[in-house]
């Protein structure tokens, strides 16, 4: 196994999304796309992945254009497919038609020299659950915070 490099990831999904289970994808992408992952230039923040016509698209991807390729540059934010084997996208389709979940990405990486997404299936949180999870980072945090206080104070 190679080891993964980490493009960009959306932190904003985990408090947005209560997170049920994820799997790997590979992207269908062009040439340039490529090089301007390789230099860091994308994002994944209002992105979202739906399944038409039995497979899996990512939408809203933004993947900047890359310098060098002027005239065979890439559009931003193309629609992409992901590749995924036909029992995962089988099991994706049967839980976001009934239970209500909602395709995540998660993160965009380098996995030995292939780009690979991080796909989530996730349940929207509602504001008290936000509200909820964030008193408990800052409570969380507070502790923390005490303890180190105290533990200073000793020696």
């Amino acid at each position: 196994m190679g080891a993964e490099k980490l493009i960009c990831s959306n932190r904003k999904a985990t408090h947005d999304y209560q997170i049920e289970e994820s799997c790997e994808a590979g992207l269908v992408l062009q040439g340039s796309e490529v090089k301007s992952l390789r230099a860091g230039r994308a994002n994944l923040r209002d992105s979202y992945a739906a399944i038409k016509d039995g497979e899996v698209y990512l939408y809203n991807c933004h993947i900047s254009p890359y310098a060098e390729a002027n005239q065979l540059n890439h559009e931003p934010l193309r629609t992409r497919k992901l590749l995924l084997h036909k029992k995962e996208i089988k099991k994706l389709v049967g839980k976001t038609t009934e239970r209500g979940y909602t395709l995540v990405p998660l993160r965009l990486y380098f996995k030995s020299g292939k780009v690979k997404l991080q796909l989530a299936l996730g349940k929207g949180k509602r504001l008290y659950d936000k509200r909820a999870a964030l008193k408990e980072r800052e409570d969380k945090r507070e502790m923390e915070r005490a303890i180190k206080e105290r533990s200073f104070a000793k020696s």
